[in-house]
């Protein structure tokens, strides 16, 4: 058996894991929970860490209709007429970043305006003021300062660090 994607009608992830769950199909959705400001007050709110997507773990062979045919499940992720599997890596990479049954998103590292050096690529070794992160969490935009030129640059997070 192996994981697959499973596209789900629109906000119907809950129910094609409970239906799924019933004859007996190993699920997985993954939710996120943030604090966002909704009506000028700030709520947490739980939302699927992937939208319109739920990760099910079951034979093709014997189980793809009973899969398909789930109330709620639009089709399974294919490439072609093959389903698309899922590494079991990747399941398990999101699974350790769960805390509460809930993916964990860390708090912004660094501040609009603070100075930091990049540590690694082409710039290695500059300062910068960093700007902000962009989407994905992964990059950040950052002003480069040299002699006589400013530049924005983007630059893996992971690649800077506070001076």
């Amino acid at each position: 058996m192996h994981w697959y994607a499973v596209s789900t009608k629109p906000h119907q992830e809950h129910i094609v894991e409970a239906n799924l769950e019933k004859v007996g199909i190993e699920t997985f959705c993954p939710r996120l929970r943030e604090s966002r400001i909704i009506r000028r007050s700030r709520q947490i709110t739980i939302n699927p860490l992937f939208p319109g997507y739920v990760f099910a773990k079951f034979c093709v062979v014997r189980q793809f209709r009973t899969v398909v045919y789930a109330r709620g499940v639009r089709n399974v992720v294919a490439f072609g007429s093959t389903p698309a599997k899922v590494d079991q890596g990747i399941i398990e990479n999101i699974q350790a970043k769960l805390r509460d049954g809930h993916v964990v998103i860390r708090p912004q590292m660094f501040k609009t305006g603070q100075v930091v050096r990049i540590q690694e690529g082409p710039l290695c070794g500059l300062e910068a003021v960093f700007e902000r992160e962009m989407s994905g969490q992964q990059r950040a935009m950052l002003l480069l300062r040299t002699l006589a030129y400013q530049a924005r640059v983007v630059v893996d997070l992971q690649s800077i660090v506070n001076l």
